[in-house]
């Protein structure tokens, strides 16, 4: 019996992606943003379609469904049925929102069949299938969970109408709860925020969550009063008075500004105690909101275990407050939580739901890691770099992790690409900046010099899955950097009364614990636990750091600059860590110092080739 393919797409509204599955089995996903090399890139994923063919060793032809992750017209009946309602205030919207709709998107059927059939070698066009969007994201979560059965909480911006959404999913079904709909959003409040305080919404929002344990929740009881009506149960509605995002091209109103005192931050601008203290209320209030979801949902029906899901299930803060706080036994929320996630839920929902597959339950997860992106062999490698007239070192396999943790623990930043390129947001060991977390410098380093960012973004520590209770102030283990958990008592650093004095960006540069390039200024970590069966060569270099440094951790970082995404070939690594500070540069079994390079012009006229984020 010949083998069955589905192919799961994203695209045209946020972050492009493509998934393949081979009975079942997540073949090969990317996103479109690391090949065309434009962050967020929403445009229809050839490149990354091409990859995941490629990959199976198959044409289009072979794919037996192709599934999108939305229902376009669904989608087009709430915006025409918002501009309505808002009128005549939503005009304006209303008519720079049609010629892309009349364009691309409300034929969206006719568009992808064009676009698919130019694919084809036969120029046959394909099988298309629709999921809904709330549908894909949690058919994206439970059907890669180690649960046979789970509660699965989808929030996000907005899908057609849902923007929450809670289902019971069990075996090969998920089956719906309830919903809350468009224009009551948690996604959407906290994008109001991060449009507010001066970052770009879709991409800053996780500004906004670093930014957060700087400032104090002083502006919750007006949120509370004014902004959003929240039940007991988590429910809520939000004081559509004070927003703009239904009717306008904004996402905050002139009643908003004057209601937190004066206009949005413009972007670049200083930041002050001001947007801390807003970031850090709109968090307090997204945690008292998915911790009272989470409850509810846990009482209403008895079942032990969550799955995550939609772009609210990246606010890792939260994530680690509903585990914290044992509501459920286990949590597992998808990598690619995002829309780019779509495209792989698309493709499991019409397995599991429209072609009633029987699932198998794998006891740590289906995601492979999320290493499902393009690989390199040395050979590439070696190819690539000659072309480019690098010079580096060939080490064998069993020399290459102690030369490598060497050169990390006498203080210097690595970046590290090996293996299979992460689907999801975050850089899990295959493409990323590492170093050491002990040295009190790294942050700021890695943050003004490598990454060209703002210096108060924390980095993650990437640490052996058996180690990471010996640190941090959990039980569970993090594959995907989605938890947040506190440094434990005895690694931290006690502050003097002076340095409790200190306000926001000030306490950044006080060290809070043994590893304080890691440790967030409220003594909290994003853990990345690495485990040996999903990517043995970045548990091994642990082990051999922890080998000579008696540390177990590393900070981990994407292998990118700021308003770059994430590195894919080795081509893109070459050119970032030659752009930047970083002092060496591992490809698979090659070692590149940066000292031994050709030495080349600087030129910063590429910092304007990325959009901020």
């Amino acid at each position: 019996m010949s083998a069955e393919y589905i192919l799961g797409i994203s695209a045209y509204y946020h972050d492009s992606a493509a998934c393949l599955l081979k009975d079942g089995e997540i073949i090969a996903a990317a996103q479109e943003e690391r090949f065309s090399r434009k962050k967020h890139d929403s445009r229809f994923p050839v490149h990354a379609i091409q990859y995941c063919l490629g990959e199976a060793g198959i044409s289009i032809d072979d794919v037996l469904h192709i599934v999108f992750y939305d229902k376009p017209l669904v989608k087009f009946e709430r915006l025409l049925e918002t501009y309505l309602a808002y009128a005549p205030k939503g005009l304006f919207s209303f008519f720079s929102a049609m010629p892309v709709w009349l364009k691309e998107k409300l034929f969206l059927k006719s568009t992808l069949k064009k676009e698919f059939s130019s694919l084809s070698p036969s120029k046959k066009s394909p099988n298309l299938l629709f999921t809904e969007h709330h549908q894909a994201h949690a058919a994206s979560t439970f059907f890669v969970s180690p649960f046979e059965k789970s509660i699965v909480l989808c929030l996000d911006g907005v899908g057609e109408w849902a923007t929450t959404t809670a289902w019971l999913g069990e075996g090969n079904k998920l089956t719906p709860l309830w919903e809350i709909d468009f224009p009551h959003s948690i996604g959407l409040l906290y994008s109001a925020f991060t449009y507010y305080t001066g970052f770009k919404v879709n991409s800053g929002e996780y500004k906004v969550m670093g930014l957060a344990p700087y400032g104090e929740p002083r502006y919750t009881d007006l949120i509370y009063k004014y902004l959003v009506d929240l039940k007991e149960d988590g429910t809520f509605r939000l004081n559509m008075e004070y927003f703009n995002y239904a009717a306008g091209l904004t996402m905050t109103n002139d009643k908003f500004h004057r209601l937190f005192g004066g206009p949005p931050r413009k972007s670049e601008s200083t930041l002050t105690q001001k947007e801390m203290d807003l970031a850090r209320s709109v968090q307090d209030v997204t945690e008292e909101v998915m911790l009272r979801l989470a409850r509810s949902v846990q009482r209403e029906t008895g079942v032990k275990n969550l799955c995550l899901s939609g772009g609210v299930a990246l606010n890792c803060v939260a994530n680690g407050k509903i585990l914290k706080a044992k509501i459920f036994d286990e949590i597992f929320i998808q990598p690619a939580a995002g829309d780019a996630g779509g495209a792989l839920g698309a493709a499991l929902s019409a397995h599991y739901e429209y072609k009633n597959h029987p699932r198998k339950v794998n006891p740590n997860d289906s995601m492979k890691g999320s290493y499902l992106g393009p690989s390199f062999t040395n050979d590439q490698i070696k190819s690539s770099l000659d072309k480019l007239g690098a010079k580096y070192t060939y080490f064998e396999d069993s020399k290459i992790n102690h030369k490598l943790a060497q050169v990390l623990a006498d203080g210097n930043v690595v970046g590290y690409f090996q293996g299979r390129m992460e689907f999801g947001p975050r850089a899990l060991g295959g493409r990323s900046i590492i170093g050491d977390p002990r040295n009190r410098k790294m942050q700021s380093v890695m943050n003004l010099k490598i990454k060209y960012r703002e210096s108060f973004r924390p980095f993650a520590p990437a640490v052996l899955a058996d180690n990471v209770s010996d640190y941090f102030d959990i039980q569970s283990k993090s594959p995907y950097m989605l938890i947040v958990a506190d440094v434990l008592e005895k690694h931290r650093i006690q502050m003097t009364e002076e340095e409790k004095k200190l306000f926001g960006i000030e306490k950044l540069n006080v060290p809070r614990s043994s590893l304080p390039s890691i440790t967030h200024v409220d003594y909290s970590a994003r853990i990345q636990t690495v485990h040996k069966d999903t990517n043995p060569k970045f548990y091994s270099l642990i082990e051999e750091f922890k080998k000579i440094t008696d540390c177990p951790v590393m900070v981990n970082t994407s292998f990118n600059v700021r308003g770059e995404p994430i590195v894919s070939t080795p081509e893109d690594a070459y050119r970032c860590f030659m752009r930047t500070e970083m002092d060496f540069l591992v490809l698979e079994n090659y070692i590149l110092d940066k000292k031994d390079q050709p030495v080349v012009e600087k030129d910063d006229s590429w910092k304007q080739e990325f959009e901020l984020d």
